[in-house]
């Protein structure tokens, strides 16, 4: 399965990262930079329960309305090359102006072609909260995501066994650091609300098969209780499915491959919009 073969990539790439720049130093550092923001006067309250820290992501999806998390990917599995042409700074840039909530940074870097660097850079040129876009297998990427510059990680229900989805969702709560922690049927809605996540994606991709089913997070956003912020993944190229997921009630959506291939991504952002039920 392309998912397990993503993974075990994924484990050698963090190995290899750890002989660069040991786990210890890279916690080190990551704890030390949330301890000097917590120290810091937050400049609106927490929405991050049992955290004096102020979390950008979190809130930038609970406005009123839809949120839009917008993503800068170059390649995929499923799709190969999306854009041949990947000025992904200038990507960034597009979506901020175009009235995005949040950027989702691709870094996986052998199946997607991401790279942290792409995170690194655009975080020092938007100043929208940006999601770390990766296969999380190792406590490290969640301390190095922290040094990077984002405000959230994704951690993936079909990678992570219960007790190392709670362990490093504690971890991202202690980081200051967001968890969208997604979901692709019913029984990981379960374990995603066990765990005590604030932020649950439903991904209508099937990361075993790549195929995409659009009614996937229409048919489990019964199971997600209204005080978790909803985000629905994948397969989202219209108004049309903006409106239905709307109707819905669902609080976000992460978009990529429809934004990535528009000539003019502001004018793709706002026929979107046009489905937002207010």
């Amino acid at each position: 399965m392309i998912l397990e073969q993503i993974a075990a990539s994924t484990r050698r790439r963090v190995e290899q990262e750890k002989m660069e720049r040991p786990l210890e130093r890279v916690r080190e550092m990551a704890l030390e930079m949330a301890r000097t923001e917590q120290a810091s006067p937050s400049p609106v309250p927490s929405t991050l329960p049992n955290s004096s820290t102020f979390n950008p992501f979190e809130s930038a999806l609970r406005k009123p309305g839809m949120s839009f998390i917008c993503e800068v990917k170059k390649a995929s599995p499923s799709k190969g090359v999306i854009a041949e042409e990947f000025h992904y700074r200038e990507i960034a840039s597009d979506y901020e102006r175009a009235g995005a909530d949040a950027i989702s940074v691709l870094t996986e870097p052998e199946y997607f072609q991401g790279c942290s660097m792409y995170l690194e850079e655009i975080h020092r040129q938007v100043r929208l909260p940006l999601l770390r876009k990766d296969f999380v297998v190792d406590e490290y990427q969640i301390y190095d995501a922290k040094l990077l510059g984002a405000s959230a990680v994704l951690l993936i229900c079909s990678l992570l066994k219960e007790d190392k989805l709670r362990r490093y969702h504690g971890l991202c709560r202690e980081l200051g650091l967001a968890a969208l922690v997604e979901a692709h049927d019913d029984g990981e809605v379960a374990m995603a609300a066990e765990v005590g996540a604030e932020i649950i994606g439903i991904n209508n991709r099937n990361l075993k098969t790549f195929e995409v089913d659009f009614s996937n997070a229409l048919r489990l956003r019964r199971l997600v209780p209204p005080e978790t912020i909803f985000v629905a993944e994948s397969g989202i190229r219209t108004a049309e499915d903006i409106r239905r997921l709307s109707e819905a009630r669902v609080d976000a959506v992460l978009i990529g491959e429809t934004l990535m291939r528009a000539k003019d991504r502001t004018a793709a952002l706002n026929e979107l919009r046009r489905g937002c039920i207010l």
